[in-house]
């Protein structure tokens, strides 16, 4: 039997919509009659009968049996019948229309691929003329074209109110061979298909593959994080759970609708945005809607420290795990970090994810943001590689490489030379005597004369040889020994003896001189007694 056609479904669904009615009517015209008729005949046995009392009105239609109007509940399924045709019809035209726009895009890149491989003289002669205009039927969509389809799924602990659920959500992008993104969507899992990770992540994969059956795709490579997922779909290791063994039986047989599709392992940095997708979809399922005292709505969602609800605005998602927590909890957990030393991780037990700093001015103090900026950039450039600028008012922490390459543009033989430019302030300073720079004086000069022993640095070495201390050969930091032996370990990681400065290798001495003195054991002797 041939398929009805929309315009004739919207035609059978009009006229039975006006048969209803007019039999609607009909009926009410018959029962409007007999009840006039009955009530004509309740008069007149009235009126022969004079001394009787005055009976009520009586109605005769039977509609007060059981008072349902079952003509309105048909009418009611015929309009939503028609709506959902209507729909489906919105849906099917918004369908056409992004493949068509999907067909348009690839053709301009490829066009725009032929316009650069067009020789210069070329352009120059014939390049108001080239032109290649899009034409629907004259291309047929994504016909050898290959797209790249990213996955993820996750399942989550949360908090709705004082109620801890399990929840899961699916997040698939399709993009184009050079992941340009065509399409993206998110769904929520049910409570069956959140049982577990590795059902979730395969739920995705089905998912994502579903989309690209939907968009006639012909060449699909999706992407997984999982290693072990990977495993199972390219059938190298057998699933032992009747549940994820389905999933993967169904990713196969969707594999089978494609002239080519396969497989392709990524790390978790590399499926971000479909990983927020996925948790984006969570969010939408432990969130809920509560009025204002001004009367307007918003929505709220637990925060998994304090268990408290709070308003989405006032929320924090960590970078990289999305993992959500209320702005108070988060500049609690920040400054205790501080306190101790650290950078700030993502609170969620067992997740690694680094709290990004130019985030966190949301809910911290901008001095803390800016001591936390530059404590991560202290944690970034080892001991050896760090330049300071001797300015006092700007003091900017740099890398010698990025220091260097950034003088290049205004100083002349920078690689020869030991003046470097502050990337901050702008001061050129000299790199061996920490100094603002001495034009036309040596380092060896400078540091004999007078404007280098009021210097911060010259007075630092001054005070140095007088408390006996000892600089580091390699990153120039100054060690004072209290107690102990004459070994000493830099924080930059190179060793030397404290007496005369030479290196120890592979934990030796490379100088005669003593390990230690009995004055520095004794001395750490005393001090533990003490305590």
């Amino acid at each position: 039997m041939a398929a009805i056609e929309d315009d004739d479904v919207s035609v059978i669904l009009e006229e039975q919509r006006e048969e209803i009615m007019a039999a609607k009517t009909l009926a009410e015209d018959h029962d409007l009659a007999f009840n006039l008729q009955m009530q004509e005949a309740l008069a007149v046995s009235r009126a022969a009968h004079t001394s009787s009392p005055e009976s009520p009105t009586l109605d005769f239609t039977g509609e007060g049996d059981d008072g349902f109007d079952y003509t309105s509940l048909i009418l009611e399924d015929i309009a939503r019948i028609d709506q959902e045709r209507r729909d489906r019809e919105v849906g099917v035209q918004e369908m056409k229309r992004l493949k068509v726009d999907l067909d348009r895009r690839i053709h301009d890149q490829k066009f725009a691929k032929e316009i650069m491989n067009i020789p210069d003289a070329d352009w120059t002669r014939d390049g108001d003329y080239f032109q290649k205009p899009y034409s629907v039927a004259k291309v047929v969509p994504f016909s050898g074209e290959s797209f790249r389809v990213y996955c993820k799924g996750l399942v989550s602990e949360e908090m709705i109110g004082e109620t801890r659920v399990t929840v899961g959500g699916v997040g698939v992008a399709i993009c184009d061979s050079t992941d340009n993104l065509i399409w993206e969507v998110n769904k929520v899992l049910g409570a069956g298909d959140s049982k577990s990770p590795e059902i979730a992540e395969l739920q995705a994969i089905v998912h994502g593959l579903d989309e690209a059956l939907t968009f006639d795709l012909r060449r699909v490579t999706f992407f997984l994080d999982d290693f072990k997922l990977f495993n199972y779909v390219t059938g190298r290791v057998e699933a032992r759970q009747s549940v994820v063994a389905t999933l993967v039986n169904q990713v196969a047989l969707l594999q089978k609708k494609f002239p080519y599709c396969q497989p392709s392992l990524l790390t978790r940095n590399d499926v971000k945005f479909v990983f927020k997708l996925a948790r984006d979809a969570i969010v939408s399922q432990i969130k809920w809607p509560e009025e204002t005292s001004k009367g307007k709505k918003t929505f709220k969602e637990t925060c998994v420290i304090c268990y408290e609800g709070i308003t989405v605005d006032k929320m924090f998602s960590v970078h990289g795990c999305f993992h959500r927590f209320c702005f108070s909890c988060m500049k609690q957990h920040v400054e205790v970090k501080l306190l101790e030393g650290k950078t700030a991780t993502c609170p969620s037990e067992g997740c690694k994810s680094q709290v990004k700093m130019d985030c966190c001015a949301k809910f911290l103090d901008p001095k803390l943001v800016k001591v936390m900026i530059q404590r991560k950039k202290e944690g970034s450039i080892s001991v050896s590689d760090k330049v300071y600028c001797p300015n006092p008012k700007c003091s900017e922490l740099m890398a010698k490489a990025e220091v260097l390459e950034y003088t290049k543009q205004f100083f002349v033989g920078t690689e020869k030379s030991a003046a470097r430019k502050c990337m901050k302030c702008g001061l050129f300073f000299c790199m061996e005597c920490k100094v603002p720079w001495h034009y036309k004086v040596t380092c060896e000069d400078f540091s004999k004369s007078k404007r280098y022993q009021n210097a911060g640095d010259g007075m630092l070495k001054s005070l140095a040889q007088s408390k006996r201390w000892r600089q580091c050969v390699k990153c120039n930091n100054m060690v004072e020994l209290a107690s102990g032996c004459y070994h000493i370990t830099c924080r930059c990681g190179y060793e030397f003896c404290y007496t005369c400065g030479a290196e120890w290798k592979k934990k030796k001495a490379t100088c005669a001189c003593p390990i230690w003195a009995e004055r520095h054991i004794i001395r750490e002797t005393n001090v533990n007694r003490r305590r």
